[in-house]
C-alpha cells in the first residue's frame, strides 16, 4: 500500500470494522420503541435548569481536561524524555517512559478535576473530604503509572521482537488485559477504594435472589458497596465473570429507594447477566482491537520524531496515537452500549411487570444524581453510554400502554 494512503485507510478501516461489529452484535430484542415524552411532564423547570447547568459545566471541564491531556502527550511525542529513553535496557526504558507519561498527564489533569469535584460538592453530590480524596487520587495515579509502565515495557518488547508489525500481538495484549481486568478487578482493584460486603440475609436479599431464580440467571453474588462515603448519587452495576461475577448495589440505592425500586434495578442488572453482556463487550473488543492497534501504529509512525521509531522514544507517539484512535472507536461502541442498556431495561420490565415503578425510579434517580434528563442529541451520540432519562421514561410508558 502506498505510504500516503496508509493513514486514511487504516483509520477508515478501524471505524468501518467497529461499526460493522456494532451492527452485527446489536440486540434485536430491545423492547418497545419509547414514546415521545415531554421532559416538563416529569421534571420542574428548576430541576431541568439545575441539571443542565451542572452537567454542561462538568462536560466543559471534561473537554478541557482532554485537551490538556492531549497537549501533554504532544509535548512528549515531539520531545521524548531522552534520559529515560536512553536507559541501557530498552524494555526498562519503555516502562520508565510509560510511567512518566502517566504521571505527567495525571498531574496536569488534577487542577480541573478538583474544580469539577468542588462543583459536585456545591450541589451535594460529593461527601468525601479532601484528605480522603487525595488518598484516592494517589492510589489511582500509582495504579495508572504501574499499568502504563507495564504497557510501555510490553510495547518496546513487541517493537523489538516484531518490528513494524508490533500492532498485531499488541491487539492480543489489549484483549487479554481487558479480560484480566474484568476478571480480577472486582477482587483486586475495587477493594482498594471501597468496602464490599455481601448483601445481608433478609427480605431484600431473599427477594433479589428469588428474582434471579425466576429469570433463570446465575447471579454469582450480590454485594453492597459503601459508596455513600464519597457521593450521594445512587447506582448499581454488574461486573466480573466466572468466579468473580457479581451484582453490586450502592448503599445509597438501598437506603434512599424503596424495595420495589431496588428490585427493579437488580432486574436490570440481571438482564446484563442473562444476555452475557460482559462477554459480548469482550467479543466486540476482540473484533475491533487488531484494526484499532493497526490504526494507532500507522498514526504513531507519523507522530514519532526522526530516529525514535521502534525504540523507547516511540512510546509517547504510540500513547498519543491511542489517545486519538480510542475515543473515535469508543463513540462507535457507545451505540452498542446504549442498545445493550435498553435491552436490559426491557428485561427488567418484562421480569417485574412494573412500569409505574420503572418510570418513577428513573425520574427520582435523575433528580438525585443531577442528571440532564434530555441532553442534546450531539452529547448523547458522543458521550452517551445509556439511553437518556426521557428515553427510559418513554420506554416505560410504551410498556405500560
Amino acid at each position: 500500500m502506498r505510504r500516503s494512503w496508509r493513514l486514511p485507510v487504516a483509520l477508515v478501516t478501524a471505524v468501518v470494522v467497529a461499526e460493522a461489529a456494532v451492527l452485527a452484535m446489536r440486540p434485536r430484542d430491545r423492547g418497545p420503541e419509547p414514546v415521545p415524552v415531554e421532559p416538563r411532564a416529569y421534571f420542574s423547570e428548576a430541576q431541568i435548569e439545575k441539571a443542565e447547568d451542572f452537567r454542561g459545566g462538568q462536560l466543559l471541564i471534561y473537554l478541557a481536561q482532554t485537551a490538556i491531556g492531549l497537549g501533554v502527550l504532544v509535548v512528549f511525542a515531539r520531545r521524548p524524555p531522552e534520559r529515560l529513553a536512553a536507559l541501557r535496557r530498552p524494555v526498562v526504558a519503555g516502562a520508565a517512559v510509560g510511567a512518566a507519561i502517566s504521571v505527567a498527564t495525571g498531574a496536569a489533569a488534577q487542577p480541573l478535576a478538583a474544580v469539577a469535584r468542588e462543583r459536585a460538592k456545591d450541589v451535594g453530590l460529593v461527601t468525601q473530604g479532601w484528605l480522603d480524596y487525595a488518598g484516592d487520587v494517589a492510589k489511582s495515579q500509582a495504579i495508572a503509572a504501574a499499568i502504563a509502565a507495564a504497557g510501555g515495557a510490553v510495547l518496546v518488547f513487541g517493537m523489538r521482537r516484531f518490528g513494524s508489525r508490533w500492532w498485531l500481538p499488541g491487539a492480543v495484549v489489549v484483549v487479554a488485559f481487558a479480560a484480566i481486568t474484568i476478571y480480577a478487578g472486582p477482587v483486586v482493584l475495587d477493594p482498594l477504594f471501597n468496602d464490599f460486603k455481601r448483601l445481608p440475609a433478609g427480605e431484600l436479599r431473599s427477594d433479589l435472589l428469588g428474582l434471579a431464580r425466576r429469570a433463570g440467571v446465575d447471579v454469582g453474588e450480590v454485594y453492597e458497596i459503601d459508596a455513600s462515603r464519597r457521593t450521594t448519587a445512587a447506582n448499581a452495576y454488574v461486573t466480573g465473570f466466572g468466579h468473580t461475577k457479581r451484582v453490586v448495589l450502592y448503599d445509597n440505592l438501598i437506603r434512599d429507594f424503596n424495595p420495589a425500586e431496588t428490585r427493579l434495578v437488580v432486574a436490570h442488572e440481571l438482564g446484563h447477566v442473562h444476555n452475557h453482556d460482559v462477554r459480548g463487550g469482550l467479543l466486540w473488543l476482540a473484533i475491533v482491537a487488531p484494526f484499532g492497534t493497526w490504526a494507532a501504529a500507522v498514526v504513531s509512525e507519523r507522530l514519532a520524531p526522526g530516529g525514535a521509531a521502534l525504540s523507547p522514544g516511540a512510546v509517547p507517539a504510540v500513547a498519543l496515537a491511542l489517545a486519538i484512535v480510542a475515543p473515535v472507536l469508543t463513540i462507535v461502541s457507545d451505540q452498542l452500549s446504549r442498545d445493550v442498556e435498553r435491552r436490559a431495561d426491557a428485561f427488567s420490565l418484562e421480569l417485574t411487570h412494573d412500569a409505574e415503578t420503572f418510570i418513577e425510579f428513573h425520574r427520582r434517580l435523575a433528580i438525585k444524581n443531577l442528571s440532564d434528563p434530555d441532553p442534546p442529541a450531539a452529547v448523547r451520540f458522543l458521550f452517551g453510554t445509556h439511553p437518556s432519562t426521557i428515553q427510559r421514561i418513554g420506554m416505560g410508558e410504551a410498556f405500560e400502554r
